[in-house]
């Protein structure tokens, strides 16, 4: 936890980098590849950390630059793809950072490209994108339907000739999640970056951020997550005092108030988020979501199992209703236990 705490720290006061020795700074740069966070740290910190650190840093900039580079152009490519179906093509996640060019995707890592698109359109989206080349990575009709029937999403696709995948939401928690979110008020607010793009408004991308960190998993890559949130508050409302307050009126429009709440009281404590007084005190329940978010010790593993069990079973619990969610886990164990039962496919002649 120490560790993940340096992390922490050198990320919020780049200057103290060049305090810590070599040992602590092994540490740190486990706990950042772990938590895919190196491009994050080398972009922040740069030439501050000793000279070995420097020179891992300096590789992990460089990837980042070409991972944005590459997550760019697959934008383009679906929107090129989408073009006549969907106009303009709404971003999610690290690419959309990247193409506003918000400070949250400074050395950010960015992998599979996240797209919103309106629920009425998925048909037309589904037939564009595979008469384009992508393909789709999951092949079991019981994973096709769950996906289709229940969830927040399409069934992932990959372009082959790329290696990207693709994940395209027509809304941002499953449809079975306890919380909805008005899709139609993401699409309809979603700003426009003048190039057939566009990503969330300001209050919708923090707001989302906090959903996808706190109400739709279980919290693994949370520190990545969070640092999304803080750097993206401290650039919407550094230059606008009513940012807050349009936040919280999105939030009540949602129904996600509970769940900002708690991304802002994290994001101060960890990373000095100069949030409004009233969202700064941490509660015995913050204290456990901390404890995960800190999970890791010097060589970057995962550790306490037990917080991380409680996590995900939660993730669950808040994704499906208790019978629905006993069914899919029933036929999913089902099916891995068949398939290990299956002989071993003969070596190819």
């Amino acid at each position: 936890m120490s560790a993940a705490r340096d992390l922490v720290s050198v990320l919020v006061e780049p200057a103290r980098a060049a305090a810590l020795d070599s040992d602590r700074w092994t540490q740190i740069l486990a706990v950042a590849r772990a938590e895919q966070m190196m491009g994050t740290l080398a972009a922040r910190v740069g030439d501050l950390a000793p000279v070995g650190a420097a020179a891992i840093l300096a590789d992990a900039k460089a990837a980042a630059k070409e991972g944005r580079r590459q997550a760019l152009w697959e934008a383009e490519m679906a929107r090129r793809a989408l073009h006549g179906v969907v106009a303009p093509l709404i971003l999610l996640k690290g690419t959309a950072f990247a193409a506003a060019g918000r400070s949250a995707g400074s050395g950010r890592g960015i992998g599979d490209l996240d797209i919103l698109v309106p629920r009425d359109a998925i048909g037309r989206v589904e037939a564009a994108l595979l008469a384009h080349g992508w393909m789709w990575v999951k092949s079991d009709s019981y994973d096709d339907r769950y996906y289709r029937q229940w969830m927040h999403e399409l069934p992932p696709m990959i372009h082959p000739e790329r290696d990207r995948m693709i994940d395209v939401h027509h809304t941002i928690l499953p449809l079975t999640a306890r919380q909805k979110p008005d899709a139609v008020l993401l699409i309809k607010d979603a700003e426009p970056l003048g190039n057939g793009l566009a990503m969330l408004s300001r209050e919708d991308v923090v707001l989302h951020a906090a959903i996808h960190l706190l109400a739709d998993g279980d919290l693994a890559g949370g520190l990545r997550n969070l640092w999304d949130i803080d750097r993206l508050l401290r650039e919407f409302a550094d230059d606008d005092p009513e940012y807050w307050d349009r936040l919280t009126h999105r939030a009540q429009q949602h129904g996600v108030v509970p769940v900002i709440a708690r991304a802002l009281r994290l994001s101060h404590h960890l990373f000095a988020t100069p949030v409004p007084p009233t969202d700064r005190g941490l509660g015995l329940t913050d204290r456990l979501y901390l404890r995960r978010l800190l999970a890791r010790d010097g060589w970057g593993r995962a550790t306490r199992p037990g917080t991380r069990l409680a996590f995900y079973i939660r993730s669950h619990w808040l994704r499906m209703p208790p019978l629905l969610l006993a069914r899919h886990l029933w036929i999913k164990w089902r099916r891995s236990g068949a398939a290990e039962q299956l002989p071993p496919r003969p070596a190819p002649q």
